[in-house]
């Protein structure tokens, strides 16, 4: 079964009156109320937003966090009582989305997760249309060199390395292409939102997963990554800087 939002919290009464609060205005809402059950209802069931809380009882939410970001893709906002700017910064900094303190008003909760469900569905929908246009609209493969042995196919959007083809997400290909377009340049968070995904108001966390997905499929060793470098502070560079 497919849900619009999943409710990660340990307060059972707050999960609860949350979900019910979200189902009465047609946003499909589940709750589970620690780290196992949540792992177990994302292997079972399609979820598009998550509300995670820091505290699970003796579990982290930063730790679930950090291992859903290695396995999904979608928006996390992040609800808890602890809002001191280390835990702020640490839950963005490790994939999520947004920060929202304790206590919340639920309809203010409600509007943004809406927002974030309506604009997050928005960006993939172009990536998805801009894609199959692409490949209609292509009669001969076009080809960009990555590296050495290692090709985008354009047509087919695919990455081809000797023998071996390498599939791409709709988002991954529009930002490899992009980085492709602009190799030489440093490519700032900013402009990757505002011209690859077309809305400023995904987190730079969801982009930082993306970045991740793509090195792990053209890197030699995505862990010391050295054809997608990242300029701190600032975004991310394919190729040598262009001094002209």
């Amino acid at each position: 079964m497919n849900y619009q939002c999943l409710m990660i919290d340990d307060d059972i009464t707050i999960a609860e009156n949350t979900a019910e609060y979200f189902n009465i205005f047609d946003v499909s809402t589940a709750y589970v109320n620690s780290y196992e059950e949540a792992e177990a209802f994302l292997e079972h069931h399609q979820v598009s937003l998550l509300l995670l809380d820091i505290n699970l009882g003796s579990r982290s939410g930063f730790e679930l966090c950090k291992q859903i970001r290695r396995r999904y893709d979608m928006p996390i906002l992040f609800i808890s009582a602890r809002s001191s700017d280390d835990d702020i910064l640490t839950a963005l900094h490790i994939g999520g989305d947004d920060f929202i303190a304790k206590p919340f008003s639920l309809s203010v909760l409600l509007a943004k997760v809406q927002a974030v469900l309506k604009r997050y569905e928005k960006a993939a929908e172009t990536a998805s249309a801009v894609s199959a246009k692409a490949v209609s609209e292509a009669d001969t493969p076009e080809q960009y060199t990555i590296s050495d042995g290692l090709i985008l196919d354009t047509r087919l959007h695919r990455i081809v390395r000797g023998g071996e083809q390498i599939s791409l997400k709709a988002m991954e290909y529009k930002m490899l292409l992009y980085l492709l377009e602009n190799r030489g340049r440093v490519i700032t968070k900013d402009e990757f939102l505002q011209n690859v995904w077309g809305d400023t108001f995904i987190g730079e966390g969801t982009l930082s997963v993306h970045i991740r997905h793509l090195r792990e499929k053209i890197e030699p060793n995505p862990a010391v990554p050295s054809l997608i470098k990242t300029v701190w502070g600032v975004g991310y560079l394919l190729g040598e800087p262009d001094e002209s």
